[in-house]
């Protein structure tokens, strides 16, 4: 019986994958008979248009699940479905495939079937990308993959858990493309408050609403002929997603108070730590809108896949300082890495200052810091004031030793253009 796999080769500027091909057949249920061979990576079955494998029975969910390449086989992960998925009679929300299998959605039944063809994944011989650094196969192919992307002007959606570089992806794809030298305008759907984040898109008029007191381009105007990074966009409110779609769709917005559309030429990225194909599914994000922003698709690996890249990362983050030790970099090379390069980052910075890298961090106030705390309000509403108050005066004071260049404000406060970029926008310190 063939076996399902992924295997690494050795070729020519460096290694790469080859991943076994595979055959997908409904064998039961109202699509019997349909038959694909699949050569991607990823390969998405459900009931809504868009998918790879589009099935009309009524009990397959709409983005009902994904299968992916991995060392250990092909991955069955379940998108949230509403009646599940069951791989060889025993329901799973993630499987491995090894060898032949029938897979179970709703009423219908798909066989998966192992092929001795292969397709390699196209992978650069670089360890740089613009701002990311790596030398990991799957690191290397996210390279090829950001530098197609970087050519077109199609939306791309970046998906990774939190700290494992998703802003940078977003840099990499600017830097690198036909709009570098225009406008990037950064938007952080999570820091908005649901009240402000249309005017922040869309832009208001004089006397909109309550509070505008004078005229405000939105984010699409202020990039035309640039780009807008949407991070986040998991978060924006599910009220606003339709008026987000006809934006993107017609290439046009309205302020907010206004009499007439007003045509933008924006590239949008968008970014999300969320699984917006289960948010799909439970109705708490619009497919179309999905559909929308996912013409094009970046995954960020996280740190723990991509371990050959600890060494790498520590000597980016030590730049001409001291060499990190064979064992402290062992012992960073086996951690699971929860925080992704962030928490890495953050390890490196603690073992620069001469404290153990994997130590918990502080918590609690600093001995001889100033806190002022009351009982008469909630503790989050204190926490909030404190922590912005805090964000506004280093920002402030960044942005006044940087004399106003965002890549000397980033390299000093350690971290990327694109989060120096949100800050200063959401603090109002960028016209």
């Amino acid at each position: 019986m063939t076996q399902q796999r992924t295997w690494v080769t050795r070729v020519a500027g460096g290694a790469r994958r080859a991943l076994q091909e595979y055959t997908l057949e409904v064998v039961k249920g109202p699509d019997r008979g349909q038959r694909v061979r699949v050569r991607a990576a990823r390969f998405r079955v459900g009931a809504l248009d868009g998918n790879d494998l589009k099935l009309t029975d009524p009990s397959v969910s709409g983005l009902h699940l994904e299968l992916s390449h991995d060392e250990r086989g092909v991955r069955v992960h379940d998108l949230g479905s509403r009646n599940g998925t069951i791989v060889n009679g025993v329901q799973v929300a993630d499987a491995f495939l090894t060898s032949a299998a029938t897979l179970e959605l709703g009423s219908t039944q798909v066989a998966f079937t192992p092929e001795a063809g292969s397709v390699e994944v196209e992978a650069l011989s670089v360890e740089r990308f613009g701002p990311l650094v790596g030398k990991s196969v799957v690191m290397r192919e996210l390279f090829a993959r950001l530098q197609s992307f970087a050519a077109r002007d199609a939306t791309v959606l970046i998906h990774g858990e939190t700290g494992s570089g998703k802003e940078l992806v977003a840099e990499a794809l600017v830097q690198a493309s036909p709009r570098a030298e225009r406008p990037l305008v950064v938007v952080d759907c999570s820091a908005l408050a649901p009240s402000l984040v249309e005017s922040e898109l869309f832009g208001h008029e004089k006397g909109a609403f309550t509070g505008a007191v004078a005229q405000r381009a939105g984010a699409f105007e202020r990039a035309h002929g640039g780009t807008v990074f949407l991070d986040e966009i998991g978060e924006l409110p599910l009220e606003l997603q339709p008026r987000l779609l006809r934006a993107l769709e017609r290439r046009e917005v309205q302020r907010l108070g206004g009499k007439g559309p007003i045509g933008i030429d924006v590239r949008v990225l968008a970014a999300t730590h969320r699984p917006l194909e289960e948010e799909v599914n439970q109705g708490r994000f619009r497919a179309d809108l999905f559909y929308r922003l996912s013409v094009l698709r970046v995954d960020v690996p996280p740190l723990r896949d991509r371990r050959d890249d600890v060494a790498v990362l520590v000597q980016h983050f030590l730049g001409n300082g001291p060499t990190m030790d064979a064992r402290t970099l062992e012992r960073l090379a086996s951690h699971p890495w929860p925080g992704n390069v962030r928490e890495l980052r953050n390890a490196v910075e603690r073992w620069k200052a001469g404290a153990e890298p994997l130590s918990p961090a502080p918590s609690g106030p600093q001995a001889g810091a100033t806190v002022t705390a009351t009982l008469d309000e909630p503790f989050l509403v204190q926490k909030e004031r404190l922590v912005n108050t805090f964000e506004a005066a280093y920002a402030k004071a960044l942005l006044e030793v940087s004399k106003g260049n965002l890549s000397e404000a980033a390299r000093r406060a350690g971290v990327s253009r694109m989060a120096v970029v949100k800050m200063f926008t959401r603090l109002g310190l960028l016209g």
